[in-house]
């Protein structure tokens, strides 16, 4: 896919002083994010073999600490993006890295529970690498230039999702995932060496005058409501919500729906929607630029209808079937929300911006989690993926039948 990567449109030519960033250098970011999330998206799935090494030997702690880091990343991430807008991106994104890996070494050389699960809150506390990056490149790109930038990111995410539980497997008869946690954590101490050879964002854009989350206007750059931002954090913890749901209790589905399916069938089936995004995601972005709205809108209904056959399916190619309707649900949701967030960042503090923006999403994950043990304890593990089916469809009937909020939620857009 051919997109010129340009400065903000509202700044000046760069200089040397204040350099944008070219191709390569937005490759290089989302390939540090890939390296240093290795550990934070690969490990948690195996927490069940973990604990018992700290006497829970039936990991009763497992789903709480699943959710530990997500939680305290949520919390933390507003603050980290506003210091970012104050002291610079490049700073706090490298302090993200540095951040996981001390934490990731506290986890590995852990000998106790609480001493684990304090490695983890701090793991969610100095983390945040995925706003921190988003931030970074907020403060040098606009329009399709980032749009496409937050859509490799994403791909970044879906590629660790798919790769590091492999690695992590891999390795675990020579090196137990807990004490991986030690060993990975050179990933984000090398991520963080790349990152500073990078050049720092416009630190024009820095004005401690924004303080009060006021936009900065400009004549060329269109500043978008807060009342369309706000939509656009509600339409990513749906979202969010509505995919994430059904991670927890999969492979319990796919056991139950496919008796005596392998553990490499069911580890392929989870990954398939993901593997949709990296194969679709270039293609897709060209697609919805001039239509973010109508991308929105199909991949909400496209996930609800996903997750509703994930919920039914009795057969092997019915199951591998929804999850490539969730997976292009995904992809066209993702690329959508993408396009949003690049549009709802002009002219507003990026560090601030996407912090919130993360805040949400990390909110979204963690109501996700705590929804998806309820309802699987209640009713079993269709609950989850009906739950997230029910969210999808509820909002896309809000956007298309409820006349005094479609214009608000798609505002964002313009004429789109």
């Amino acid at each position: 896919m051919t997109v010129r990567l340009h400065p903000r449109t509202d700044r000046a030519t760069p200089t040397a002083s204040h350099p944008g960033l070219g191709r390569r250098q937005v490759h290089a970011v989302a390939a540090c994010y890939f390296i240093a999330s290795f550990a934070a998206l690969g490990l948690p799935p195996y927490l069940t073999a973990i604990l018992p090494e700290f006497g829970d030997r039936q990991a009763r702690w497992a789903g709480l600490l699943y959710v530990v880091p997500t939680l305290f990343a949520a919390l933390g991430a507003p603050l980290w993006g506003h210091l970012a807008d104050r002291f610079g991106r490049k700073r706090l994104l490298l302090r993200a890295q540095l951040g996981l890996t001390v934490s990731f070494l506290l986890a590995g050389v852990a000998n106790s529970l609480p001493a684990f699960a304090a490695a983890l809150i701090l793991q969610g506390i100095l983390g945040g690498t995925f706003a921190a990056s988003n931030g970074y490149l907020a403060a040098a790109l606009d329009g399709p230039g980032l749009s496409w930038a937050l859509t490799l990111m994403q791909g970044s995410a879906r590629a660790a999702l798919v790769a590091a539980p492999i690695v992590v497997g891999a390795l675990s008869p020579w090196l137990s995932p807990h004490r991986q946690y030690a060993l990975l954590a050179v990933l984000p101490l090398t991520a963080a060496g790349l990152l500073a050879l990078l050049p720092e964002p416009r630190k024009a854009d820095l004005k401690d005058s924004q303080a009060d989350d006021q936009p900065t206007p400009h004549p060329s750059v269109p500043i978008v409501p807060t009342s369309a931002v706000l939509t656009l954090y509600a339409l990513e913890f749906a979202f969010v919500f509505s995919t994430v749901i059904s991670y927890p209790y999969l492979i319990a589905l796919l056991q139950r729906r496919l008796p005596g399916v392998s553990g490499a069938v069911a580890g392929a089936l989870f990954a398939l929607p993901h593997l949709c995004y990296l194969l679709l995601a270039a293609p897709t972005h060209r697609a919805l630029r001039p239509r973010p709205r109508t991308g929105i809108i199909l991949g909400f209904a496209l996930v609800a209808a996903g997750l509703a056959g994930n919920a039914v399916a009795g057969s092997l190619p019915a199951f591998a079937a929804a999850r490539l309707v969730l997976g292009a649900g995904m992809t066209l949701g993702l690329v959508a929300l993408s396009l949003l967030a690049a549009e709802a960042a002009c002219g507003r503090p990026p560090g601030r911006t996407f912090g919130s923006l993360e805040f949400v999403s990390k909110g979204g994950a963690v109501v996700a989690g705590v929804v998806a043990a309820i309802g699987a304890e209640a009713t079993g593990p269709t609950a989850p993926v009906f739950a997230g089916a029910a969210v999808a469809l509820a909002t896309v009937l809000a956007a298309l039948l409820i006349p005094a909020l479609a214009p608000v939620v798609f505002r964002i857009s313009g004429s789109r």
